[in-house]
């Protein structure tokens, strides 16, 4: 199986909808699905995200199927924490919640770095413990059991397809470190995911199944489209 991960394009979050700029990223984006094709689509319940899937349903005449539970909306509840101001936002966004994702404390609680002292007033613990248990059943309905100890897979069911998913940064970071293994801490301070970038990951087939992360935020679409390219339109790369 070839998993897409796929983050909305240029947002506007009041009202929820694309830009005209994200509206052609995600027509970039459909013409890169068109090449090789796609056999599920999967979407956050967000306007957003549907816009963004909608050229790849229309070109691949395929139906998409609604997933309430990445919608960043249940992410950002889990997820956040208070500024200096007062007001909440990501806490991978925030100075010194970054610092104590990094502390050397937190990295050696490993997939349990929630249970550390710094972090006793949030709800990342139900967080980690809701998204896990989604991505598993997820995960089990497209034929690969997690075994969350041993950080791998089993192959119950023979999957050949393609298979996508549109959704959200905070959203994505948080089920993206479920899905590899790899403690939110890290993911969510040292990677990130510009707007109709491509995350793609390979599962292979047996007992023991171990995902390759193909490419990681690829927006070579773009590049192909001669669309505006840059990070986030905040860095030229």
């Amino acid at each position: 199986m070839i998993f897409y991960y796929v983050r909305h394009g240029d947002p506007i979050y009041d009202p929820d909808s694309l830009t005209e700029l994200g509206h052609k990223q995600a027509e970039a984006l459909s013409k890169r699905f068109a090449l090789y094709g796609l056999d599920e689509i999967y979407c956050s319940t967000s306007n957003r995200a549907i816009q963004t899937a909608e050229p790849t349903c229309k070109i691949l005449n395929k139906d998409k199927t609604l997933l309430d539970w990445a919608n960043e909306g249940h992410a950002f509840a889990d997820f956040n924490a208070v500024k200096e101001d007062g007001s909440r936002a990501w806490s991978f966004y925030i100075p010194e919640r970054i610092r104590q994702f990094n502390d050397k404390e937190v990295k050696a609680l490993v997939d349990k770095w929630y249970e550390h002292p710094y972090f006793e007033d949030t709800n990342f613990k139900r967080g980690v413990e809701r998204i896990n248990r989604e991505t598993d059943a997820f995960m089990l309905s497209l034929g690969y059991e997690h075994d969350r100890e041993n950080g791998k897979y089993k192959c119950i069911k023979k999957n050949d397809k393609r298979i996508a998913l549109f959704a959200h940064e905070g959203f994505g970071k948080a089920f993206l470190s479920s899905l590899l293994d790899v403690p939110f801490p890290t993911i969510c301070t040292k990677f990130q995911l510009s707007h109709s970038s491509v995350t793609v990951i390979h599962f292979g087939e047996g007992d023991n199944v171990y995902p390759h992360l193909l490419q990681w935020s690829n927006d070579s679409h773009l590049y192909k489209e001669s669309a505006l390219t840059g990070y986030n339109n905040s860095l030229d790369i």
